[in-house]
Protein backbone atom coordinates (compact mmCIF):
# COMPACT_ATOMS: atom_id res chain seq x y z
CA UNK A 1 0.00 0.00 0.00
CA UNK A 2 1.28 3.76 -0.84
CA UNK A 3 2.30 5.32 2.53
CA UNK A 4 0.30 8.70 1.64
CA UNK A 5 -2.48 7.91 -0.80
CA UNK A 6 -4.57 10.60 -1.96
CA UNK A 7 -2.95 13.34 -0.15
CA UNK A 8 -2.23 15.78 -2.87
CA UNK A 9 -4.31 18.26 -5.40
CA UNK A 10 -2.28 18.87 -8.56
CA UNK A 11 -3.42 22.31 -10.09
CA UNK A 12 -3.12 22.75 -13.50
CA UNK A 13 -3.51 26.35 -15.37
CA UNK A 14 -3.52 27.02 -19.05
CA UNK A 15 -4.38 29.31 -21.98
CA UNK A 16 -4.44 28.16 -25.62
CA UNK A 17 -1.89 25.55 -25.32
CA UNK A 18 -3.43 22.65 -27.00
CA UNK A 19 -0.12 21.62 -27.75
CA UNK A 20 0.95 20.95 -24.48
CA UNK A 21 -2.02 21.12 -21.88
CA UNK A 22 -2.44 17.64 -22.15
CA UNK A 23 1.36 16.10 -21.65
CA UNK A 24 1.03 18.37 -18.18
CA UNK A 25 -2.00 16.60 -16.79
CA UNK A 26 -0.99 13.36 -17.71
CA UNK A 27 2.69 13.62 -16.06
CA UNK A 28 0.52 14.89 -12.89
CA UNK A 29 -1.57 12.18 -12.94
CA UNK A 30 1.41 9.63 -13.42
CA UNK A 31 2.54 10.26 -9.93
CA UNK A 32 0.62 7.78 -8.96
CA UNK A 33 -1.84 6.89 -5.71
CA UNK A 34 -0.56 9.85 -3.94
CA UNK A 35 -2.26 12.53 -5.91
CA UNK A 36 -6.16 12.26 -4.82
CA UNK A 37 -6.86 14.91 -7.90
CA UNK A 38 -5.80 16.73 -10.89
CA UNK A 39 -7.75 20.32 -11.28
CA UNK A 40 -6.78 21.53 -14.59
CA UNK A 41 -8.43 24.96 -14.81
CA UNK A 42 -8.72 26.47 -18.23
CA UNK A 43 -8.46 30.26 -18.84
CA UNK A 44 -11.22 30.61 -21.38
CA UNK A 45 -8.71 28.99 -24.29
CA UNK A 46 -10.14 29.13 -27.88
CA UNK A 47 -8.20 26.92 -29.40
CA UNK A 48 -9.60 23.95 -27.56
CA UNK A 49 -7.69 22.98 -25.02
CA UNK A 50 -10.73 22.88 -22.95
CA UNK A 51 -12.46 19.99 -25.03
CA UNK A 52 -8.98 17.95 -24.87
CA UNK A 53 -9.14 18.19 -21.59
CA UNK A 54 -12.91 17.26 -20.96
CA UNK A 55 -12.10 14.05 -23.65
CA UNK A 56 -9.40 13.16 -21.07
CA UNK A 57 -11.74 13.35 -17.80
CA UNK A 58 -14.30 10.91 -19.73
CA UNK A 59 -12.00 8.10 -18.86
CA UNK A 60 -10.24 9.43 -15.71
CA UNK A 61 -12.17 10.13 -12.45
CA UNK A 62 -9.50 12.07 -11.01
CA UNK A 63 -8.81 14.99 -13.57
CA UNK A 64 -11.77 17.73 -13.04
CA UNK A 65 -11.42 20.44 -15.33
CA UNK A 66 -12.89 23.76 -14.81
CA UNK A 67 -13.66 26.38 -17.24
CA UNK A 68 -13.26 30.09 -16.53
CA UNK A 69 -15.93 31.91 -18.45
CA UNK A 70 -13.88 35.46 -18.96
CA UNK A 71 -9.86 35.22 -19.40
CA UNK A 72 -8.55 36.46 -16.45
CA UNK A 73 -5.31 37.92 -17.94
CA UNK A 74 -2.63 36.16 -15.76
CA UNK A 75 -1.58 33.08 -14.21
CA UNK A 76 -2.89 34.38 -10.47
CA UNK A 77 -6.18 34.12 -10.57
CA UNK A 78 -6.86 30.37 -12.60
CA UNK A 79 -4.06 29.35 -9.55
CA UNK A 80 -6.48 30.75 -7.06
CA UNK A 81 -9.76 29.08 -8.39
CA UNK A 82 -7.68 25.54 -7.85
CA UNK A 83 -6.88 26.15 -4.63
CA UNK A 84 -10.77 26.88 -3.83
CA UNK A 85 -11.56 23.61 -5.58
CA UNK A 86 -8.87 21.40 -3.61
CA UNK A 87 -9.52 19.20 -1.49
CA UNK A 88 -6.53 17.17 -0.68
CA UNK A 89 -4.60 17.99 2.57
CA UNK A 90 -1.51 19.05 -0.07
CA UNK A 91 -1.81 21.47 -2.64
CA UNK A 92 0.35 21.83 -6.14
CA UNK A 93 0.67 24.28 -8.89
CA UNK A 94 1.70 22.92 -12.22
CA UNK A 95 1.82 24.79 -15.89
CA UNK A 96 0.61 23.35 -18.76
CA UNK A 97 3.41 23.47 -20.85
CA UNK A 98 5.29 21.70 -18.06
CA UNK A 99 6.12 18.28 -16.39
CA UNK A 100 6.52 16.85 -13.64
CA UNK A 101 9.22 14.15 -13.62
CA UNK A 102 8.03 10.94 -12.35
CA UNK A 103 8.79 10.68 -8.79
CA UNK A 104 8.10 14.52 -7.93
CA UNK A 105 5.28 14.76 -5.96
CA UNK A 106 6.44 11.48 -3.23
CA UNK A 107 9.52 13.07 -2.75
CA UNK A 108 7.94 15.95 -1.42
CA UNK A 109 5.21 14.60 0.12
CA UNK A 110 7.39 12.58 1.93
CA UNK A 111 9.62 15.25 3.46
CA UNK A 112 6.38 17.36 4.37
CA UNK A 113 4.95 14.66 6.44
CA UNK A 114 8.05 13.76 7.79
CA UNK A 115 9.24 16.91 9.14
CA UNK A 116 5.90 18.47 9.62
CA UNK A 117 6.64 20.94 6.85
CA UNK A 118 3.90 23.54 5.77
CA UNK A 119 5.80 23.62 2.38
CA UNK A 120 8.75 21.06 0.72
CA UNK A 121 10.56 22.52 -2.19
CA UNK A 122 12.40 20.41 -4.43
CA UNK A 123 14.89 21.01 -7.85
CA UNK A 124 13.38 22.63 -10.86
CA UNK A 125 15.04 22.22 -13.88
CA UNK A 126 15.22 24.54 -17.15
CA UNK A 127 15.08 22.57 -20.01
CA UNK A 128 15.76 23.77 -23.44
CA UNK A 129 13.49 23.17 -26.87
CA UNK A 130 14.25 21.32 -29.09
CA UNK A 131 18.06 20.72 -27.74
CA UNK A 132 16.83 18.73 -23.97
CA UNK A 133 19.56 20.76 -22.26
CA UNK A 134 18.62 21.08 -18.88
CA UNK A 135 19.72 23.68 -16.81
CA UNK A 136 18.72 23.70 -12.74
CA UNK A 137 17.17 26.79 -11.46
CA UNK A 138 18.89 27.44 -7.87
CA UNK A 139 20.76 24.28 -7.43
CA UNK A 140 22.69 25.89 -4.64
CA UNK A 141 19.96 26.16 -2.17
CA UNK A 142 18.79 22.23 -3.23
CA UNK A 143 22.19 20.70 -3.12
CA UNK A 144 21.28 18.75 -0.09
CA UNK A 145 18.30 17.66 2.27
CA UNK A 146 17.58 20.19 4.83
CA UNK A 147 14.88 21.73 6.92
CA UNK A 148 14.45 25.03 7.68
CA UNK A 149 12.35 25.99 10.66
CA UNK A 150 12.16 29.45 10.00
CA UNK A 151 12.67 31.01 6.48
CA UNK A 152 14.67 34.02 8.12
CA UNK A 153 17.11 31.62 9.30
CA UNK A 154 18.05 30.77 5.06
CA UNK A 155 17.74 33.97 3.78
CA UNK A 156 18.70 32.20 -0.24
CA UNK A 157 14.77 30.99 -0.11
CA UNK A 158 13.98 34.58 -1.71
CA UNK A 159 15.73 33.22 -4.70
CA UNK A 160 13.54 30.95 -5.84
CA UNK A 161 10.38 32.98 -6.45
CA UNK A 162 8.79 30.03 -8.39
CA UNK A 163 5.51 28.17 -6.70
CA UNK A 164 6.42 24.91 -9.18
CA UNK A 165 8.78 23.53 -7.61
CA UNK A 166 6.92 23.02 -3.87
CA UNK A 167 4.42 21.46 -2.12
CA UNK A 168 2.11 23.63 -0.19
CA UNK A 169 -0.39 22.75 3.08
CA UNK A 170 -3.93 23.72 2.10
CA UNK A 171 -4.65 24.55 5.20
CA UNK A 172 -1.78 26.45 5.77
CA UNK A 173 -2.70 28.49 2.54
CA UNK A 174 -6.23 29.20 4.10
CA UNK A 175 -5.24 29.96 7.47
CA UNK A 176 -3.35 32.87 6.36
CA UNK A 177 -4.84 33.40 3.42
CA UNK A 178 -2.00 33.32 0.91
CA UNK A 179 -3.70 33.72 -2.72
CA UNK A 180 -1.71 34.77 -5.86
CA UNK A 181 -2.75 38.30 -7.47
CA UNK A 182 -5.44 38.55 -9.33
CA UNK A 183 -6.04 39.38 -12.93
CA UNK A 184 -3.54 40.49 -14.54
CA UNK A 185 -0.64 40.51 -12.22
CA UNK A 186 2.93 39.77 -14.00
CA UNK A 187 5.36 37.86 -12.18
CA UNK A 188 2.50 36.88 -9.70
CA UNK A 189 5.02 34.03 -8.16
CA UNK A 190 7.21 36.66 -6.89
CA UNK A 191 4.27 38.04 -4.82
CA UNK A 192 3.03 34.76 -3.60
CA UNK A 193 6.20 33.25 -2.87
CA UNK A 194 6.55 36.67 -0.27
CA UNK A 195 3.47 36.25 1.16
CA UNK A 196 4.20 32.39 2.02
CA UNK A 197 7.73 33.57 3.86
CA UNK A 198 6.28 36.37 5.75
CA UNK A 199 3.56 33.42 7.39
CA UNK A 200 7.04 31.78 8.74
CA UNK A 201 6.31 28.13 7.60
CA UNK A 202 8.90 25.58 8.00
CA UNK A 203 10.32 24.51 4.68
CA UNK A 204 11.67 21.15 3.63
CA UNK A 205 14.13 21.03 1.25
CA UNK A 206 15.06 17.88 -1.54
CA UNK A 207 17.75 17.64 -4.13
CA UNK A 208 15.47 15.59 -5.93
CA UNK A 209 14.14 17.01 -9.76
CA UNK A 210 10.60 17.77 -9.05
CA UNK A 211 9.66 20.18 -11.89
CA UNK A 212 10.50 20.04 -15.68
CA UNK A 213 10.28 23.92 -16.63
CA UNK A 214 10.18 23.94 -20.93
CA UNK A 215 12.05 26.87 -22.41
CA UNK A 216 10.78 27.25 -25.94
CA UNK A 217 12.42 30.44 -27.48
CA UNK A 218 10.98 29.78 -30.29
CA UNK A 219 7.73 29.47 -29.58
CA UNK A 220 4.95 31.98 -31.50
CA UNK A 221 4.04 33.39 -27.95
CA UNK A 222 6.92 33.55 -25.82
CA UNK A 223 6.26 33.10 -21.60
CA UNK A 224 6.67 35.82 -19.68
CA UNK A 225 9.95 34.99 -18.26
CA UNK A 226 11.56 35.19 -22.25
CA UNK A 227 9.32 38.19 -23.12
CA UNK A 228 10.95 41.13 -21.97
CA UNK A 229 11.29 42.80 -25.07
CA UNK A 230 9.12 45.66 -23.62
CA UNK A 231 9.93 48.52 -20.73
CA UNK A 232 6.13 47.27 -19.16
CA UNK A 233 7.67 43.51 -18.84
CA UNK A 234 10.47 45.84 -16.88
CA UNK A 235 8.14 47.88 -14.82
CA UNK A 236 6.06 44.64 -14.07
CA UNK A 237 9.12 43.04 -12.72
CA UNK A 238 10.23 45.81 -10.33
CA UNK A 239 6.86 45.75 -8.86
CA UNK A 240 6.60 42.73 -8.05
CA UNK A 241 9.46 43.03 -6.06
CA UNK A 242 8.59 46.18 -4.36
CA UNK A 243 5.56 44.23 -3.18
CA UNK A 244 7.64 41.53 -2.07
CA UNK A 245 9.86 43.68 0.18
CA UNK A 246 7.04 45.67 1.64
CA UNK A 247 5.05 42.60 2.22
CA UNK A 248 8.12 40.48 3.61
CA UNK A 249 8.93 44.21 6.02
CA UNK A 250 5.25 44.28 7.35
CA UNK A 251 5.47 40.87 8.92
CA UNK A 252 8.53 41.97 10.28
CA UNK A 253 10.67 39.76 8.46
CA UNK A 254 13.46 42.87 7.51
CA UNK A 255 16.31 40.23 6.70
CA UNK A 256 14.22 38.84 4.03
CA UNK A 257 12.92 41.85 2.98
CA UNK A 258 16.71 43.37 2.64
CA UNK A 259 17.67 39.99 1.02
CA UNK A 260 14.64 40.28 -1.69
CA UNK A 261 16.38 43.91 -2.60
CA UNK A 262 19.82 42.24 -3.05
CA UNK A 263 18.54 39.08 -4.88
CA UNK A 264 17.20 42.12 -7.55
CA UNK A 265 20.53 43.99 -7.80
CA UNK A 266 22.03 40.35 -8.27
CA UNK A 267 19.98 38.65 -10.53
CA UNK A 268 17.24 41.22 -12.09
CA UNK A 269 18.91 43.77 -12.76
CA UNK A 270 22.34 42.38 -13.94
CA UNK A 271 20.04 40.20 -16.83
CA UNK A 272 18.21 43.13 -17.91
CA UNK A 273 21.31 45.50 -18.05
CA UNK A 274 23.31 42.89 -20.13
CA UNK A 275 20.32 43.05 -22.96
CA UNK A 276 20.20 46.88 -22.58
CA UNK A 277 22.38 47.51 -26.02
CA UNK A 278 19.71 45.16 -27.47
CA UNK A 279 16.87 47.78 -26.99
CA UNK A 280 16.03 50.83 -28.66
CA UNK A 281 16.93 54.42 -27.42
CA UNK A 282 14.12 54.84 -26.42
CA UNK A 283 13.26 51.61 -24.17
CA UNK A 284 16.84 52.67 -22.69
CA UNK A 285 15.91 55.73 -21.86
CA UNK A 286 12.46 54.94 -19.86
CA UNK A 287 14.66 51.79 -18.48
CA UNK A 288 17.17 53.70 -16.99
CA UNK A 289 14.64 56.77 -15.99
CA UNK A 290 12.43 53.95 -14.16
CA UNK A 291 15.54 51.51 -12.57
CA UNK A 292 16.81 55.06 -11.20
CA UNK A 293 13.23 55.63 -9.05
CA UNK A 294 13.21 52.29 -7.98
CA UNK A 295 16.80 52.02 -6.43
CA UNK A 296 16.25 55.49 -5.21
CA UNK A 297 14.41 53.83 -2.30
CA UNK A 298 17.22 51.39 -1.55
CA UNK A 299 19.87 51.97 1.48
CA UNK A 300 23.35 51.46 2.09
CA UNK A 301 22.65 48.09 3.91
CA UNK A 302 20.79 47.07 1.03
CA UNK A 303 23.59 47.84 -1.43
CA UNK A 304 26.04 46.19 1.00
CA UNK A 305 24.37 42.59 0.63
CA UNK A 306 24.45 42.35 -2.92
CA UNK A 307 27.50 40.53 -4.54
CA UNK A 308 29.79 43.44 -6.24
CA UNK A 309 28.87 43.54 -9.74
CA UNK A 310 24.84 44.24 -9.27
CA UNK A 311 26.25 46.85 -6.69
CA UNK A 312 28.47 48.38 -9.11
CA UNK A 313 25.74 48.36 -11.67
CA UNK A 314 22.89 49.65 -9.57
CA UNK A 315 25.47 52.24 -8.53
CA UNK A 316 26.69 53.48 -12.07
CA UNK A 317 22.71 53.78 -13.14
CA UNK A 318 21.76 56.00 -9.60
CA UNK A 319 25.19 58.40 -10.24
CA UNK A 320 24.46 59.15 -14.24
CA UNK A 321 20.96 60.70 -15.16
CA UNK A 322 21.28 59.48 -18.67
CA UNK A 323 21.91 55.85 -20.24
CA UNK A 324 26.02 55.52 -20.54
CA UNK A 325 28.83 52.89 -20.81
CA UNK A 326 26.67 50.00 -21.55
CA UNK A 327 28.96 47.94 -23.22
CA UNK A 328 30.79 48.01 -20.28
CA UNK A 329 27.77 47.55 -17.94
CA UNK A 330 26.47 44.63 -20.08
CA UNK A 331 30.20 42.75 -19.44
CA UNK A 332 29.71 43.36 -15.40
CA UNK A 333 26.78 41.92 -15.44
CA UNK A 334 28.11 39.27 -17.33
CA UNK A 335 28.29 35.52 -15.59
CA UNK A 336 30.88 35.77 -14.41
CA UNK A 337 31.79 39.36 -14.57
CA UNK A 338 34.34 40.97 -16.46
CA UNK A 339 35.48 44.99 -15.85
CA UNK A 340 36.82 45.94 -19.12
CA UNK A 341 38.98 49.41 -19.04
CA UNK A 342 39.40 52.08 -18.55
CA UNK A 343 40.63 51.41 -14.82
CA UNK A 344 39.95 55.12 -13.78
CA UNK A 345 41.16 56.23 -9.98
CA UNK A 346 39.71 59.01 -8.17
CA UNK A 347 42.73 62.32 -6.96
CA UNK A 348 43.55 59.94 -4.03
CA UNK A 349 44.31 56.91 -5.62
CA UNK A 350 41.00 55.36 -5.16
CA UNK A 351 39.80 52.72 -8.02
CA UNK A 352 36.62 54.37 -9.28
CA UNK A 353 33.75 53.55 -12.57
CA UNK A 354 35.58 56.49 -14.39
CA UNK A 355 37.35 59.48 -13.91
CA UNK A 356 33.59 61.59 -14.59
CA UNK A 357 31.84 59.00 -12.11
CA UNK A 358 34.36 59.20 -8.74
CA UNK A 359 31.35 58.70 -6.59
CA UNK A 360 31.37 55.09 -7.92
CA UNK A 361 33.77 53.57 -6.06
CA UNK A 362 35.48 50.24 -6.47
CA UNK A 363 38.25 49.77 -3.52
CA UNK A 364 36.63 46.43 -3.00
CA UNK A 365 38.35 45.57 -6.21
CA UNK A 366 41.64 45.80 -3.76
CA UNK A 367 40.61 43.22 -1.33
CA UNK A 368 38.74 40.53 -2.93
CA UNK A 369 39.95 37.08 -3.49
CA UNK A 370 41.83 36.74 -7.01
CA UNK A 371 39.04 33.55 -7.76
CA UNK A 372 36.39 36.70 -7.33
CA UNK A 373 38.28 38.99 -9.45
CA UNK A 374 35.80 40.72 -12.48
CA UNK A 375 39.39 39.70 -14.76
CA UNK A 376 38.71 41.00 -18.58
CA UNK A 377 40.23 38.64 -20.89
CA UNK A 378 40.02 40.04 -25.01
CA UNK A 379 39.45 37.12 -27.18
CA UNK A 380 40.02 37.24 -31.17
CA UNK A 381 39.33 34.19 -33.41
CA UNK A 382 40.52 34.21 -36.90
CA UNK A 383 39.35 31.06 -38.96
CA UNK A 384 42.06 30.46 -41.59
CA UNK A 385 42.05 27.56 -44.00
CA UNK A 386 46.01 27.19 -42.82
CA UNK A 387 45.30 27.33 -39.35
CA UNK A 388 42.67 29.08 -37.22
CA UNK A 389 44.36 31.16 -34.11
CA UNK A 390 43.23 31.98 -30.52
CA UNK A 391 44.93 34.53 -29.47
CA UNK A 392 44.06 36.36 -25.51
CA UNK A 393 45.08 39.44 -24.02
CA UNK A 394 44.21 39.38 -19.75
CA UNK A 395 44.30 43.31 -18.95
CA UNK A 396 45.85 44.06 -15.46
CA UNK A 397 43.11 45.40 -12.81
CA UNK A 398 44.48 48.10 -10.43
CA UNK A 399 47.56 46.32 -9.47
CA UNK A 400 45.89 42.64 -8.58
CA UNK A 401 47.55 40.60 -11.53
CA UNK A 402 50.73 41.78 -11.18
CA UNK A 403 50.68 40.98 -7.46
CA UNK A 404 49.40 37.38 -8.56
CA UNK A 405 51.43 36.41 -11.30
CA UNK A 406 49.90 35.33 -14.41
CA UNK A 407 50.89 32.11 -15.44
CA UNK A 408 48.95 30.49 -18.03
CA UNK A 409 45.58 29.81 -19.18
CA UNK A 410 43.72 26.91 -19.21
CA UNK A 411 41.72 27.40 -23.02
CA UNK A 412 38.28 25.17 -23.00
CA UNK A 413 35.64 25.31 -25.94
CA UNK A 414 32.65 23.40 -24.16
CA UNK A 415 29.60 22.26 -26.35
CA UNK A 416 26.37 24.54 -25.18
CA UNK A 417 23.85 22.02 -25.59
CA UNK A 418 25.61 18.82 -23.93
CA UNK A 419 28.47 20.33 -22.19
CA UNK A 420 31.11 17.96 -23.82
CA UNK A 421 34.64 19.25 -24.05
CA UNK A 422 35.90 19.39 -27.33
CA UNK A 423 38.90 21.39 -26.77
CA UNK A 424 41.16 21.68 -23.81
CA UNK A 425 44.74 23.23 -24.05
CA UNK A 426 47.32 25.17 -21.68
CA UNK A 427 48.74 28.07 -22.89
CA UNK A 428 51.31 30.02 -21.56
CA UNK A 429 50.89 33.93 -20.48
CA UNK A 430 53.38 36.15 -21.93
CA UNK A 431 53.89 39.61 -19.87
CA UNK A 432 53.11 42.28 -22.88
CA UNK A 433 55.87 45.86 -22.71
CA UNK A 434 54.61 47.89 -19.84
CA UNK A 435 53.38 44.95 -17.86
CA UNK A 436 49.59 46.67 -18.34
CA UNK A 437 48.44 43.37 -20.27
CA UNK A 438 49.36 39.51 -20.67
CA UNK A 439 48.86 37.53 -23.98
CA UNK A 440 48.58 33.95 -25.17
CA UNK A 441 47.82 32.26 -28.67
CA UNK A 442 46.82 28.58 -29.54
CA UNK A 443 45.82 26.69 -32.70
CA UNK A 444 42.06 25.38 -32.71
CA UNK A 445 41.29 22.37 -34.80
CA UNK A 446 37.55 23.43 -35.76
CA UNK A 447 37.10 20.19 -37.82
CA UNK A 448 37.70 18.55 -34.36
CA UNK A 449 34.96 20.40 -32.11
CA UNK A 450 32.39 19.24 -34.43
CA UNK A 451 28.67 20.96 -35.36
CA UNK A 452 26.82 23.26 -32.70
CA UNK A 453 27.61 26.01 -30.50
CA UNK A 454 30.34 26.31 -28.68
CA UNK A 455 31.76 28.44 -25.77
CA UNK A 456 35.21 29.91 -24.75
CA UNK A 457 35.51 28.96 -21.14
CA UNK A 458 39.02 30.00 -19.58
CA UNK A 459 40.81 29.24 -16.48
CA UNK A 460 43.58 32.25 -15.68
CA UNK A 461 46.20 30.32 -13.48
CA UNK A 462 48.53 32.76 -11.54
CA UNK A 463 52.34 31.99 -9.22
CA UNK A 464 50.65 32.30 -6.42
CA UNK A 465 48.57 29.27 -6.53
CA UNK A 466 45.54 30.71 -7.32
CA UNK A 467 42.71 30.61 -9.92
CA UNK A 468 40.02 32.38 -11.85
CA UNK A 469 37.50 31.15 -13.77
CA UNK A 470 35.83 33.37 -16.23
CA UNK A 471 34.70 34.04 -20.16
CA UNK A 472 36.38 35.98 -22.59
CA UNK A 473 35.19 39.36 -24.23
CA UNK A 474 34.83 39.16 -28.45
CA UNK A 475 36.77 41.92 -29.75
CA UNK A 476 34.97 43.21 -32.93
CA UNK A 477 36.57 45.34 -35.98
CA UNK A 478 37.64 44.81 -39.22
CA UNK A 479 37.63 41.19 -40.56
CA UNK A 480 36.26 39.43 -36.95
CA UNK A 481 33.00 38.18 -35.93
CA UNK A 482 32.43 37.02 -39.93
CA UNK A 483 31.02 34.18 -40.93
CA UNK A 484 33.69 31.93 -43.40
CA UNK A 485 33.54 28.60 -44.91
CA UNK A 486 36.53 27.10 -44.83
CA UNK A 487 37.78 23.67 -46.54
CA UNK A 488 38.11 20.68 -44.36
CA UNK A 489 39.40 17.41 -44.39
CA UNK A 490 36.73 15.49 -42.01
CA UNK A 491 34.03 17.43 -43.48
CA UNK A 492 34.32 18.83 -47.04
CA UNK A 493 33.56 21.99 -45.66
CA UNK A 494 32.89 23.95 -42.51
CA UNK A 495 30.70 26.88 -41.93
CA UNK A 496 32.20 28.96 -39.08
CA UNK A 497 30.99 31.80 -37.43
CA UNK A 498 32.40 33.76 -34.22
CA UNK A 499 30.02 35.98 -32.29
CA UNK A 500 29.77 37.65 -29.06
CA UNK A 501 26.89 36.82 -26.88
CA UNK A 502 24.40 39.07 -25.30
CA UNK A 503 26.86 39.14 -22.56
CA UNK A 504 29.29 39.92 -25.16
CA UNK A 505 31.85 37.14 -24.36
CA UNK A 506 33.11 34.71 -27.76
CA UNK A 507 31.57 32.17 -29.12
CA UNK A 508 31.40 29.95 -31.63
CA UNK A 509 28.98 28.11 -34.26
CA UNK A 510 30.45 25.45 -36.83
CA UNK A 511 28.16 23.54 -39.22
CA UNK A 512 29.98 20.88 -40.92
CA UNK A 513 29.24 19.72 -44.81
CA UNK A 514 27.30 21.46 -47.41
CA UNK A 515 24.00 20.07 -45.62
CA UNK A 516 24.89 21.44 -42.72
CA UNK A 517 25.77 24.62 -43.79
CA UNK A 518 22.64 25.19 -45.00
CA UNK A 519 20.73 24.27 -41.87
CA UNK A 520 22.13 26.89 -40.30
CA UNK A 521 21.21 29.20 -42.96
CA UNK A 522 17.98 28.68 -42.90
CA UNK A 523 17.75 28.49 -39.09
CA UNK A 524 19.43 31.77 -39.12
CA UNK A 525 16.86 33.27 -41.51
CA UNK A 526 13.91 31.88 -39.70
CA UNK A 527 15.09 33.67 -36.41
CA UNK A 528 15.53 36.53 -38.09
CA UNK A 529 11.89 36.25 -39.84
CA UNK A 530 10.46 35.24 -35.83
Amino acid sequence: MHPHPAQVSVVVIGYDDAPHVTDAVRSALAQGPAVREVIAVDDHSTDGSADLLDALAAGEPRLTVLRRAVNSGGCGTPRNDGIDAATAPYVMFLDSDDVLPPGAVDALLTVAAGHDAQVAAGLCVRRELPSGREVPWQAELYARPAVVDRPARRTRLVHDTLCVNKLYRADFLRKHGIRFPEGRFTYEDLVFTARVLAAGPRVALVPDRVYVWHVRRSAAHLSISLDRAGIDNWRARTEANRAAYEILLGAGEKRLARAVRAKFLDHELRMYARELDLRDPAYRRAWWEHTRAYLAAFDAADFARAPAPGRVVGRVVLASAAPRDLPRLKELAARPARLRPPYARSADGTPVWSADLPQVELDHLLERPVRLLPVAVDAILRPRVRGTRLRLRLHELYGRMREAGPRSVDVEFTHRETGRVGLRRACPLTADAGHATWSAETTVDLGALGSGTWDLRLRLRFDDGTSRDTTAHAVAGPGLLRRSVLPSVRHGVLLVQPYATHAGALALRLAPGRRGSAAVIRRRLARLLH
